[in-house]
């Protein structure tokens, strides 16, 4: 008996549905997936990252920020990561939503023609250039500019989740493929 069989055994029924539930996910996308990203096919090699990650997606889909301002931090994260398949990828995903080449290019520098998307995106830089170690000043400037203690949370919820998308990507050497398959979270149905 391995150490996870030894777990789950010792837990009551929820941990054995959990993990049945969890292994039905990741069985599930892989068939839906067969052709799709080979970031998925990565992510699929743990049904609890891949979980993890779905579900942090989906609630972080339902906050403050829209798609657009997510896709804006995705494309800053993944400049300052080097992630290739991220830059790919979230350059398709923000021209689907309404970003322009320009504002792509921009958001890659963390920049942008509008000045509240540029705070934001400015405190997103300093935040993972200097890895959360940044004065009150800074994040007194991003709430100065109109954002919420609320949507500064976000901000950073969208940064640990494009870096850990970044750092697997850079970790497995994920090719970079201009094709972006389907949103994980809209595969799986809502809990």
């Amino acid at each position: 008996m391995n150490s996870r069989t030894a777990k789950t055994s010792s837990h009551s029924g929820t941990a054995v549905q959990v993990g049945e539930e969890i292994q039905e996910l990741s069985e599930s996308l892989r068939a839906k997936l067969s052709e799709g990203p080979s970031f998925v096919h990565i992510l699929a090699k743990s049904p609890i990252a891949l979980q993890a990650f779905v579900e942090a997606e989906r609630a972080l889909s339902k906050g403050q920020l829209t798609n657009k301002q997510r896709e804006q931090i995705a494309l800053a994260v993944a400049e300052i990561n080097d992630s290739d398949y991220c830059l790919c990828s979230h350059s398709t995903k923000a021209r689907n939503c309404g970003l322009s080449e320009e504002d792509v290019q921009l958001a890659r520098r963390a920049a942008a023609v509008d000045g509240k998307a540029e705070a934001m995106l400015r405190f997103v830089q300093l935040v993972t250039l200097q890895r959360a170690d940044i004065r009150g000043v800074d994040l007194r400037a991003v709430l100065k500019a109109g954002w919420s203690e609320e949507e500064v949370v976000e901000m950073i919820a969208n940064i640990a989740l494009n870096a850990f998308t970044n750092y697997l990507n850079r970790v497995f050497g994920t090719e970079a493929v201009p094709v972006v398959g389907p949103n994980l979270a809209s595969l799986v149905p809502a809990a």
